[in-house]
């Protein structure tokens, strides 16, 4: 079957005479089987690139298929008029192969496409409107989008292939709108009601996407065109209007909540510097953090960095984090990004110490029933955040100690950090640590009774300290003189006992 769509294709490249053998090629396309729409996707992508470029399909507008050709036109206006319809519905089928079940297919099928949009690319089948006009094929690669977002079936795979694409500048400006398109039409027909696959695929293929940072690096083009500085496609800021308005269009809708978390994940890096106006994401931050959990601390990173880039007015950011402080974030599986970030927001020196000792002190209550690998962790810490911010001190050098209060003051149920009263309170819950059955932990907390030293401790390489770790370290230690009573034994009832001497003597 192979062979004879390749000789096919042949013989309509050398004589019009064959051209109805095109029909050859195209049937299989329909075939079902992978081995004839192989055969048949190999013999498209020689035949119709190589009649783009001889100039065999028509160029401008294409009449419907049914409808009378116009007086006067010629034999070789009708060949290509006939052609055009051909490739017209070669693509159509390219593009529903897309989602055949077998990869080979689909991948085949996307590389013929592409090379369909590079050829049409260097010759044009729509007119240009002026002289000097810059034209793209985004009719086919705009096909190509729509197959690679389908609502039931995840294309991961296929997008993962179709990325060195998106490497051209001039693919990727013209798949963004693409994208942005396609959401709008899907989404509305579905009343805006989640579709999890779909808005999964969407994420895929634009998560992807790399933007240039300077308009210098926008010189990769797959479509070359003359007098390229005036085309807008080669400003950044167009660019950077596309990935904006593809993000906004995307993040307007609900998310499914594994999506929410892995948005907010590359949020700050890799959406937000590449926005003209980033402060439009507060709505979808602010929302993102409504639902509360992890998610409410990945909108709240988000969130930071339009306060300290943006200039945008948030006054209850720490009263926000503080909430997030309950006895989840020693165990949930973001322990380690939660405190790495915690460590950002807590960093500024101009923090009112009223808060930083609110902090502190939850952080404290919340480690009495942390495991040992939290502990190793966040004690430090709270040393830390004492070298930070001296006023705190108080907590721990407080005339008369823990004892010297006949209750401890702090509200640990109050959501207001200034109203905690944190302050009045002393840490006796270190204290109470300095007494923990693991040796380490009550090593580390015994450091608060000493003179802390200026140098902050690294806590980087205990931020994702786990228990198995703690026991394989306890394994691994090579101990030779362990030893096995507290006191010396002296006798089952505390005195020598004499008799037993006496009679092993006589013996």
């Amino acid at each position: 079957m192979a062979a004879r769509c390749e000789e096919a294709a042949g013989a309509v490249l050398r004589s019009r005479a064959c051209a109805n053998r095109v029909f050859e090629v195209l049937e299989p396309l329909q075939a079902g089987a992978a081995g004839p729409v192989l055969g048949a996707l190999r013999a498209c992508a020689r035949l119709f690139p190589a009649l783009l470029r001889r100039g065999d399909l028509l160029a401008g507008a294409l009449p419907p298929e049914d409808a009378p050709l116009p007086d006067g036109c010629s034999a070789e206006e009708q060949y290509k008029i006939w052609m055009r319809h051909r490739y017209r519905s070669c693509v159509r089928c390219l593009a529903e192969l897309m989602g055949h079940p077998c990869f080979e297919v689909k991948e085949t099928s996307l590389c013929t496409l592409m090379k369909f949009v590079e050829v049409e690319g260097e010759h044009p089948l729509v007119k240009a409107e002026w002289k000097g006009s810059f034209i793209f094929p985004r009719e086919v690669l705009k096909l190509v989008v729509d197959s690679l977002i389908p609502c039931e079936e995840d294309s991961s795979l296929l997008i993962s292939r179709f990325q060195e694409y998106l490497e051209y500048d001039d693919v990727r400006y013209f798949v963004m709108k693409a994208v942005t398109e396609n959401i709008g039409q899907v989404m509305q027909k579905t009343k805006k009601i989640p579709l999890p696959v779909y808005q999964q695929n969407v994420f895929s293929i634009i998560s992807s996407i790399s933007m240039p940072s300077r308009e210098t690096e926008l010189v990769n083009f797959m479509v070359k065109q003359d007098h390229l500085e005036e085309w807008k496609v080669s400003k950044l800021k167009e660019h950077k209007r596309a990935f904006e308005r593809m993000w906004l269009v995307f993040l307007k809708y609900k998310l499914p909540t594994s999506l929410y978390k892995k948005v907010l994940m590359i949020l700050h890096d890799s959406i937000l510097p590449h926005m003209n106006e980033p402060t439009l994401m507060i709505d979808f931050l602010t929302a993102a953090y409504d639902i509360g959990g992890a998610i409410s601390l990945l909108a709240l990173n988000g969130l930071f960095v339009l306060i300290h880039q943006h200039n945008l007015e948030y006054p209850d950011f720490y009263k926000k984090l503080y909430s997030l402080l309950d006895p989840s974030i020693y165990h949930v599986k973001y322990r380690a990004r939660f405190f790495r970030l915690m460590d950002l927001f807590l960093s500024s020196s101009h923090l009112p110490a009223y808060l930083v000792a609110a902090f502190i002190k939850r952080l404290s209550r919340l480690a009495l029933t942390a495991p040992p690998e939290a502990l190793l962790m966040v004690i430090p810490f709270i040393c830390n955040l004492f070298r930070r911010h001296p006023a705190c001190k108080v907590l721990v050098h407080r005339p008369g100690g823990p004892e010297g209060l006949l209750e401890d003051p702090y509200v640990m149920e109050e959501e207001e950090p200034s109203e905690s009263r944190a302050l009045e309170s002393s840490l006796w819950e270190l204290q109470a640590l300095q007494n923990h059955y693991y040796p380490d932990v009550a090593k580390a907390a015994a450091i608060v009774n000493q003179s802390l030293s200026e140098m902050e401790d690294d806590i980087s390489g205990l931020l994702e300290l786990f228990a198995h770790e703690l026991f394989d370290r306890e394994v691994m230690k090579n101990t030779t003189d362990v030893p096995l009573e507290f006191e010396q034994v002296r006798g089952l009832f505390g005195k020598k006992n004499d008799i037993f001497a006496e009679h092993f003597a006589l013996d």
